[in-house]
């Protein structure tokens, strides 16, 4: 008997004195072999996300999402991953990293601005209600310094802004130099909602297509890169979108009853978006259309797009317009 309590307690002690040092290596930083394991695992898995991500972007995402010539949007199926043949974690993979390659290209943006740079970018999404542009702002805009974002959600034009030309509020919220400028909707509305709903004499908003290039050429001009993307829904997505707020309570602040209204202008709206497609994409201001009812697709895709318009810009550093060895010294003789 005194020889199995003791077996007992021997064997109690050492389960004790193993786990009293997987305690002390974790207090050193160390990891227990189970946790490398999984990080191994992991570290494999995502290895392996990568490389299919890689294999899948056969060309780049500017590429494979700018439209053509004979772009039918009827056509396009809004399941599809263009680019990207990986699964939705191969996609939330492969979107880990890239923040950090926005945030690094946004700071030299804004740095080469306080030499004598001019440069800016402008990111117009658009979209069927539901269609994910909120996403796009959480999950893409939220990787920059909010201090060198302008942002601007147009709404329906105030009194004061109808008494304009319809590119007066769109030239005010245009970016200044260093900025990342986001248009939330933007002057498309001014031949989607606006031809739909019969706003404005047909006359008068056919005329918009050529004013619209016209303008973007000179922002373009002025040094502002532009990246046009529609995230397009289903109309089917859209129901199941719109459902989901319905039934759930805490979606119920999202829901507008006018949303309703407009998905019956749906056939409609699909017409003023090909007729914008068809009109406004030029060279230096293409339009990019991104199949959304995979939101994590849709996410990734857009980070691409405009990772590849930073990468493509090359924003510099400046140049010191101070003698850096003088002020070494000067840093190094105080106390």
């Amino acid at each position: 008997m005194a020889t199995k309590g003791k077996g007992k307690d021997k064997g109690k002690a050492s389960t004790k004195g193993k786990g009293a040092e997987k305690a002390k290596d974790r207090r050193k930083g160390k990891k227990p072999a189970k946790d490398k394991a999984l990080d191994a695992t992991a570290k494999a898995a995502k290895a392996k996300a990568e490389k299919a991500g890689d294999a899948a972007t056969m060309t780049s995402w500017t590429d494979a999402l700018r439209i053509g010539p004979d772009f039918s949007l009827a056509a396009l199926d809004a399941e599809s991953t263009p680019g990207f043949s990986g699964d939705k974690a191969a996609g939330q993979l492969a979107l880990e990293g890239i923040d950090e390659k926005l945030a690094e290209l946004q700071e030299r943006l804004y740095a080469e601005s306080k030499g004598e740079g001019k440069r800016s970018l402008l990111l117009v999404v658009q979209g069927m209600d539901t269609s994910g542009k909120g996403g796009i702002m959480r999950y893409v805009v939220g990787a920059f310094d909010p201090q060198g974002v302008k942002h601007t959600a147009f709404k329906a034009p105030t009194a004061e802004e109808r008494a304009h030309p319809f590119l007066w509020r769109i030239t005010n919220a245009l970016p200044g130099p260093g900025e990342i400028g986001v248009f939330d909707r933007s002057q498309y509305e001014d031949v989607l909602i606006v031809r739909v709903h019969d706003l404005v004499p047909r006359q008068q908003w056919s005329r918009r297509y050529a004013q619209i290039n016209a303008w973007e050429r000179k922002v373009a001009a002025s040094g502002t890169t532009i990246v046009k993307v529609m995230l397009h829904i289903s109309a089917e997505e859209q129901k199941a979108r719109l459902t989901e707020r319905l039934e759930r309570p805490e979606k119920h602040w999202k829901f507008n009853p006018g949303d309703l209204d407009e998905r019956a202008f749906w056939g409609d709206y699909m017409q003023a978006y090909q007729a914008a497609f068809d009109k406004c994409s030029t060279d230096v201001a293409p339009w990019h259309v991104v199949p959304a009812n995979k939101k994590w697709y849709a996410r990734l895709a857009v980070a691409n797009l405009v990772l590849e318009a930073l990468q493509k810009m090359d924003p510099q550093w400046p140049v010191a317009d101070f003698d850096v060895e003088e002020q070494k010294a000067r840093l190094a003789a105080m106390p």
